[in-house]
């Protein structure tokens, strides 16, 4: 018999045992509640389109654009995010780093393997 799981919750509970085990290797610094939804949001912008720093501050749903401001360069500092300019040099493009998008890999290795048994 198998040890594969056989129900999508199995999946998913195994899933974050990997993904916990991912976090703690080291690598990049861990994230805050608030940097980590700010992170979700960076790596769900399609690559074609574009994430600004302004258009961060804009959503009310992250707070004030002082605590927005803090965590990007708290994320910065931590090597998570990097900023490029645009061709507005007033505007700044919010980009994954080298770094996270390997994270990313690794997490999505964990969701294979967890699906894989």
């Amino acid at each position: 018999m198998s040890n594969k799981p056989t129900r999508p919750a199995d999946i998913y509970l195994r899933f974050l045992q990997l993904a916990e085990a991912v976090r703690g290797l080291p690598s990049l610094p861990a994230l805050d509640p608030l940097e980590e939804r700010i992170l979700a949001l960076v790596a769900k912008v399609k690559v074609d389109e574009r994430l600004s720093v302004r258009d961060l501050m804009a959503k009310d749903e992250l707070g004030s654009p002082a605590t927005v401001h803090s965590r990007l360069k708290s994320m910065r500092e931590k090597g998570w995010l990097m900023l490029s300019d645009t061709t507005d040099t007033r505007r700044k493009q919010i980009a994954l780093t080298q770094a996270a998008l390997q994270h990313f890999d690794k997490l999505s290795n964990c969701l294979v393997q967890a699906a894989n048994g």
